[in-house]
């Protein structure tokens, strides 16, 4: 797929953007560019690669352990503490004032 100028017109137009002949030129270029990339990725022979929904999906058949550190707290939990100094407070839940009417 290639885009002319008068594609480039158009998207511009579209975009509400102002483009001199040269940034024109230029922007055909740069987009064709990338079209040209898209396609040779689809050139690519994917018949035999399982598609993924995350990246972790690639390690559950490999020798590899996930570094995920464990799920524990590292700070004891100070609410009394840190609610000492609010102006208003019930049942261990801050009090603010109401912003939307």
């Amino acid at each position: 797929m290639s885009l002319s100028d008068q594609d480039i017109s158009r998207i511009a137009n579209l975009a509400r953007l102002e483009l001199q002949a040269a940034e024109q030129v230029q922007m055909r270029n740069k987009i064709n560019e990338f079209f040209d990339i898209v396609e040779q990725i689809r050139a690519v022979d994917t018949s035999g690669v399982v598609p993924m929904a995350h990246p972790i999906d690639a390690m559950q058949g490999a020798q590899m352990a996930l570094r995920l550190r464990p799920d524990l707290a590292s700070e004891p939990n100070q609410r009394e503490d840190n609610q000492r100094s609010a102006p208003a407070v019930e049942r261990g839940l801050f009090l603010v004032p109401k912003v939307i009417e």
